[in-house]
């Protein structure tokens, strides 16, 4: 049947032809033209924010406004971090000096608190009133009486109705957050409106000089541009809103698609029904569009509105504080207006700062949890890096993490959400378990630059065969903006279709803050179930996965870790930051171990005993802050490390005050008065090492070590201590020089240094192979030291390229040209010898370094004090070895990865620069090398090649990242190969943790205070359980990929060991043999969370 022609006689200048179909609205008429870039560019000007303001639609939104009646201003003294010294009440008090919009405030990161006084006219009774703030810095409604009502945020277009628009931002118009409804229906009082607005000094994105992740501008002033109040028309807003979605819809669908005909032809249709004054007739054709429903297939969106803020990244700690109450204040008010919606929200720390600083507004998110509306999700205290900390931090940051969710909001989070870090551990899905999370949620993987990931959903195995269903959003970010084209191209970019039938969509301003708007809520309501785009339906996290693990059934698995192929110079910026983490880590583990021991022998009153526990939980709540995942990768401002370098030292502070405490309490013997030398193993075998002591005492071999100080070998029991007078007398380490190489052995090794400091051969004792020669022939060098030009695209901290390795110059070789120090012989055996040698690398930066090698040491190690004043080097250590390995194996948490040496596939090559920890190895089935190292986290494995990164020089955010002087030391370690992977494990401990002298007083010579008996599994930690009972959990894991049996032996007998999970709960009681202690078995990479319940007297004597 052919379509009738009608003719629409009420058109005002030309008869328009109307086609009726049953795919078209009857009640809409198409445009005269078919011309889609002018019908379709009308649509959009008539919207514009600025363009024909004058005779557009957007021009009518607000009918009536005036600047507000009075405005006074007070700057808070000092800088960054005052404003959390002043209370909102002291601040009223101030004195407020009158003033006008316009002015510009400063400096960088300083408070600005202005006063409005604001009289409504009567003429606006019963009309939506807003209040309207724009300003170039970030800022604060508060009500009269001290409560916090909303953030402004600039950054896009700034809409404020006397001035006009003002574009102050490169973002969306929707970036920015400028007015605040006081009233939705003005009751019409004459009663003067008061508020308080404070102002920071910086942007959403702080004040970069040159674009976002440039170093801030010292200089930047932030301009107040206006303050007004002013009607709102609520049609008017709809219509707005409603042709910004069907304008939207036009232009994503495009002119190929009848539905995006069919919504420009509504849209234009609607303008000309505005533009004869009828409104009515124009909403209606807008909702009767919006009621055309998608089919029964069609792929469901799942909306959850989130607001990503990082912990500190173009901002220092201070400001997030802030930005949390700007944006959660703007989310709460939206909450209370939009029913539907649903928020999640992570990181236990930035709820933490909420309820110190913002109780008022922390009570309302208390309720809103409740009401599973603001939804706590990630478990974890902050959104940490996924790579670098240990796996201990690893354990902490859930720890801390779901126990402040549990005392908070009573419920555990059921998602591991970690959105915007650099990589992603293989021992996350294990972990996870541990704490009751079997989902997890990220879309950084989206950022890669060589692959595309094959998987939007899919069951991630770990490394002990532990599986949780993963999800990353098909839109890419959690940046959404509720739009058409991106809830299509959710859709068309999802790798698994056909597989599940609903996907993610992270909608809410990020990074910097800000959330959702009402803008974007307002669209999700026409888009909610529309022809021409997926269905939008807004859900709580676990609503959405609930969903997805019905469908689980059809996913694909994925084995071991996520590589992001991106940002991998993280590793190693900010080298200061990541050895002090390395530092805290290792002395918090020891501190808790010595609590524990003193918490079982039960000497220190209860009083005592948790004061310390709460100190140590202090500290390590300060090292999980820096694990955020902007500050130890070496991505902030420098600023942020200002704060990060106090927190460690703060925490390393209190760890050793504690340590101090717990002494006395180890070793007290009141029969015995006169103090003697005790060495202390908190490492779980025996440990041997060379260490300096101030005299000279009765030791058999000893060794001057300069000053009046003297080397010393000694021996300490796995977590245990002895007398220091039992002092060893190994064989000797020799060094002596011939062909032109010093020659340095010992009774594990023999090496060959030549007089440039690289190592020519390494050889194991009472072996014939070479680490770096073949059959008698010189293959390689070790200790290579290797610069590289490191000129990113753009993310200069972030970014190293494949490319840089193109570039590398070796230093420490005569072609070089570069001024060197040959070696010198420094210390010469028995116990120790020590080469010196240095060089000069540029005009502008040097290195010193030590090799030594002592009597009982199975590695040669390298000490390097370096300065470094480069701006995009790269230094290195290249080891080039003669071993044929086709696989490098690098230390992990809990565990190993191995990664393949050569560049067979695209994804192989993409892993020029890869993350490994405390040690990596290249091995033969007989022989093998291990490069330990002490704060280090870098490596390139090409060959029979193994590289260490030691320092970059970046010059965005932090214009002096890295520039100053350094210390670090690495190991070169000669092994039987693969089979003797326990003996690397345990040096790399050994070189990361050393032996402790004390003075005290004790009447035996050794005593053992925890022990495995048998190999193969590590006691990663021995601390006071989190419910301040006085047990000990003690957490073992297996650390070969095998399946092992240990035995652990306890200091006293306890009254019952159990084994837990990671939150510490109890799930089974473990054998108990009386005399011979506990019988655990560890499968592959399994941690064993054994809480030991122990009987001590200091608590049980106080009503435990």
């Amino acid at each position: 049947m052919r379509p009738r022609l009608v003719v629409n006689l009420n058109s005002s200048y030309y008869p328009v032809f109307r086609l009726r179909k049953s795919t078209m609205e009857k009640d809409v008429t198409a445009s005269q033209h078919k011309h889609w870039r002018t019908t379709q560019e009308r649509v959009e000007k008539y919207i514009s924010d600025n363009l024909f303001k004058d005779v557009n639609l957007r021009g009518k939104l607000y009918p009536k406004a005036k600047e507000v009646d009075r405005l006074f201003h007070w700057g808070l003294p000092l800088g960054e971090k005052t404003w959390e010294k002043w209370t909102f009440k002291n601040i009223t008090m101030q004195d407020f000096k009158p003033i006008k919009a316009g002015m510009a405030y400063g400096p960088l990161w300083s408070t600005h608190w202005f006063k409005v006084e604001v009289n409504i006219p009567e003429d606006w009774v019963q009309q939506e009133v807003w209040l309207h703030w724009v300003s170039q810095g970030e800022a604060m409604l508060w009500s009269a009486k001290g409560e916090p009502l909303q953030g402004f945020s600039p950054g896009g277009v700034h809409l404020s109705p006397v001035k006009g628009a003002n574009r102050t931002g490169a973002m969306e118009p929707d970036q920015s957050r400028t007015d605040y409804m006081l009233s939705s229906c003005w009751s019409g009082s004459q009663e003067t409106q008061v508020f308080y607005i404070e102002m920071a000094c910086c942007g959403m994105f702080g004040a970069g000089a040159d674009g976002m992740i440039s170093p801030p501008d010292e200089g930047s002033v932030f301009q107040l541009e206006a303050v007004e109040v002013s009607t709102r028309d609520k049609l008017v807003y709809k219509l707005l809103t409603d042709i910004d979605v069907l304008h939207d819809m036009t232009v994503s669908l495009g002119s190929n698609d009848p539905r995006a005909h069919q919504a420009l032809y509504t849209s234009n249709h609607m303008i000309n029904s505005i533009i004869s004054g009828n409104y009515s007739q124009a909403s209606q054709l807008a909702d009767t569009f919006f009621t055309k429903r998608n089919g029964d297939l069609a792929h469901t969106v799942a909306m959850i509105g989130n607001c990503h803020i990082d912990s500190a990244w173009l901002w220092p700690y201070s400001e997030t504080k802030r930005k949390c109450a700007r944006s959660w204040s703007s989310t709460v008010q939206l909450l209370e207006e939009y029913p539907e919606m649903k928020f999640a929200c992570s990181q236990a720390q930035q709820f933490s700062w909420v309820k110190l600083h913002y109780p008022e507004l922390f009570d309302k998110i208390c309720h809103l949890v409740k009401a599973k509306r603001f939804i706590p999700v990630g478990g974890t205290w902050v959104e940490m890096d996924g790579l670098i900390p240990s796996g201990e931090s690893f354990m902490r940051q859930f720890l801390y993490g779901q126990l402040f969710f549990k005392r908070e909001f009573g419920a555990l989070c059921e998602e591991f959400w970690l959105p915007d870090t650099f990589g992603y551990s293989a021992q996350f899905p294990q972990i996870c378990k541990s704490f009751g999370i079997s989902r997890f949620l990220t879309q950084k993987m989206s950022w890669s630059l060589f692959n595309k990931f094959p998987h939007h959903n899919f069951l991630w195995e770990g490394l002990d065969g532990s599986t949780i269903l993963a999800h990353f959003p098909p839109g890419d970010s959690y940046e959404l903006r509720v739009r058409v084209k991106e809830a299509i191209r959710t859709v068309n970019n999802l790798q698994d279709k056909g597989r599940v039938s609903t996907s993610a969509f992270l909608y809410g301003h990020g990074d910097g803050g800000g959330g959702p708007t009402r803008n974007m809520l307002e669209r999700s309501r026409r888009l909610r179930d529309v022809d021409g785009c997926p269905r939008m339906e807004h859900m709580s996290p676990s609503a959405f996965f609930e969903r997805l693990e019905a469908e689980q059934h059809n996913l694909c698995r994925w084995v071991g870790e996520l590589y992001l192929e991106l940002h991998n110079g993280t590793y190693t910026s900010q080298a200061r930051t990541k050895k002090q983490n390395r530092i805290c880590e290792f002395s918090l583990r020891n501190t808790e171990i010595l609590l524990a021991v003193v918490a079982v022998k039960g000497r220190m009153k209860k009083e005592e005993l948790l004061s310390h526990q709460d100190n140590l939980h202090d500290a390590w709540e300060k090292v999980l802050l820096n694990q955020f995942h902007d500050v130890i990768p070496g991505t902030s401002i420098g600023l942020v490390y200002c704060d990060a370098d106090r927190l460690y030292k703060e925490a390393l502070a209190s760890s050793e005050e504690v340590q101090r405490a717990c002494c006395p309490f180890l070793f007290k013997d009141p029969e015995k008065k006169v103090g003697e030398m005790v060495v202390i193993n908190t490492l779980p075998w025996p440990m041997r090492q060379v260490m300096v002591v101030k005299e000279e005492g009765k030791h058999e071999v000893k060794q001057s070590a300069g000053e009046g100080q003297y080397y010393v070998a000694v021996e300490a029991p796995g977590i245990g201590w002895s007398k220091l007078s039992t002092s060893l007398s190994p064989p000797q380490v020799t060094v002596s020089f011939s062909n032109n190489r010093y020659i340095l052995e010992n009774q594990y090794m023999k090496a060959q240094v030549n007089t440039f400091g690289q190592v020519e051969s390494l050889i194991l004792a009472g072996d014939s192979q070479d680490v770096f020669r073949r059959e008698g022939t010189h293959v390689g060098q070790g200790n290579q030291l290797v610069l590289f030009d490191d000129v990113p695209l753009y993310w200069d901290a972030w970014d190293t390229m494949d490319y840089h390795l193109e570039t590398g110059k070796v230093l420490n070789i005569k072609e070089s040209g570069c001024e060197v120090n040959e070696v010198e012989v420094v210390q010469s055996g028995p116990l120790v010898v020590k080469l010196r040698w240095g060089l000069k690398i540029t005009e502008v930066s040097s290195i010193t370094q030590e090799i030594e090698l002592s009597a009982v040491s199975p590695y040669l190690v390298f000490r390097c004090k370096v300065d470094w004043l480069e701006s995009h080097k790269f230094l290195k250590v290249l080891f080039n070895t003669a071993l044929l390995a086709r696989t490098a194996t690098f230390d992990s948490q809990f565990g190993f990865v191995e990664r393949a040496t050569h560049c067979n596939t695209s994804w192989d090559s993409a892993k020029f620069e890869v993350c490994g920890h405390k040690w990596a190895d290249l091995s033969e089935p007989n022989l093998g090398m291990a490069v330990l190292n002490d704060c280090k986290y870098g490596w390139t494995a090409r060959g029979s090649t193994l590289m260490l990164s030691l320092l970059r020089s970046p010059k965005a955010p932090d214009a002096k990242c890295d520039m100053g002087q350094h210390t670090f030391s690495y190991a070169l370690m000669p092994h039987k190969g693969c089979r003797d992977k326990t003996r690397v494990q345990r040096c790399a401990y050994e070189f990361n943790n050393n032996l402790t002298l004390l003075s005290t007083s004790v009447s035996h010579d050794s005593e053992v205070w925890f022990s495995l008996v048998g190999s193969g599994a590590m006691i990663e930690a021995v601390k006071l359980a989190e419910d301040k009972s006085g047990d000990v959990v003690v957490r073992v894991y297996e650390s070969l990929g095998a399946t092992t049996s240990v035995r652990l032996k306890v200091p006293s007998q306890p009254q019952r060991v159990c084994l837990c999970n990671g939150l510490e709960e109890p799930l089974s009681d473990l054998s108990l043999e009386v005399g011979e202690g506990l019988m655990s078995t560890a499968k592959f990479v399994v941690m064993r969370h054994c809480k030991v319940l122990c009987e001590c007297p200091s608590l049980c004597s106080q009503g435990k």
